[in-house]
């Protein structure tokens, strides 16, 4: 069998993608595929560039908003692209796109290296977090990047570091590029007590847990903080805490959250947005700028 036919027959068509965004709403993408090697993934994209497609791509869809209306084209799911290497002389860690961030924070931990506690509740995947240059309770993704595994979409590979990268609040050049990470590598500090690494991490999950709406369907953070002021307290301060529409609701725990209380739309939580940032911009004068990223007809 050919490599494009074998492709052909991983690509399905007219895939629901609310299943995977944390928040579950979304339309059908066109052409799917959630490729389980770089190989694969190369040949995607070749298939889809050799057909004109557009190209759509989604991790683990924890800081996404996905039209209604789907997405054209092949949409690519990097989730499945795991793996993960740990350097024991250098204390490097290399970490597939796919990888869950959690899931990584924990290994770490467990290997007595410190400097990644704070990533633990961070509900996405490596590639999205250093694209995202996510972060949470001081620290961020470029804190300890050391280089990014990235594809073009004509399949050629590069190693990008972290002086290319832009890095600043919640943001990255990646954004703004056509090219796919593929794999991460970090440095941390090696050699400490895997017990109390482990303690720390653990505190900083159950911090998150009690302070953020994880019981139901949510994009994270909804929008970045105007420093020095905090997006939550202006959304709360204008007492937008509960405000609905359908189906989407800021949350009554945090008001940075947009919850799917069930069966929203996505043009319910755009709605909901709009709604916030008039409310804000009129009462206060701040333009909030969402975190999330939305993608497709709105």
């Amino acid at each position: 069998m050919s490599l494009d036919l074998q492709i052909q027959n991983s690509i399905r068509s007219n895939v629901s993608l609310a299943g995977l965004t944390s928040m579950r709403v979304g339309g059908l993408a066109e052409y799917f595929i959630s490729p389980r090697s770089s190989t694969e993934l190369a040949e995607s994209l070749s298939w889809a560039s050799d057909r004109n497609l557009p190209i759509t791509i989604i991790g683990a869809g924890s800081n996404l908003l996905i039209s209604d209306q789907g997405l054209v084209g092949l949409v690519v799911c990097t989730r499945h692209l795991r793996g993960i290497e740990f350097d024991e002389h250098s204390g490097q860690v290399t970490a597939a796109a796919g990888e869950p961030v959690a899931r990584l924070a924990m290994q770490i931990a467990s290997h007595g290296w410190s400097g990644f506690e704070w990533a633990v509740g961070i509900p996405g995947t490596v590639g999205g977090l250093v694209v995202m240059n996510a972060g949470a309770q001081g620290g961020c993704a470029a804190d300890c990047v050391v280089s990014v595994q990235t594809i073009t979409l004509t399949g050629k590979t590069h190693l990008v570091y972290p002086q290319d990268l832009d890095f600043s609040y919640r943001t990255s050049s990646l954004q703004e590029s056509s090219n796919i990470v593929t794999g991460t590598t970090f440095r941390f500090q090696a050699g400490g007590n895997p017990l109390a690494i482990a303690a720390d991490t653990e505190a900083k999950l159950k911090v998150r847990h009690t302070t953020q709406p994880y019981h139901l369907p949510n994009c994270g953070s909804v929008f970045r903080n105007p420093l020095p002021q905090f997006a939550a307290k202006l959304i709360q301060d204008a007492g937008l805490k509960g405000y609905q529409i359908g189906n989407a609701q800021v949350s009554e725990l945090h008001a940075n959250f947009i919850v799917n209380l069930g069966n929203a739309k996505a043009s319910d939580i755009c709605s909901l947005i709009e709604h916030i940032k008039t409310v804000i911009s009129d009462r206060d004068g701040v333009v909030l700028e969402t975190e999330v990223k939305m993608i497709g007809h709105f």
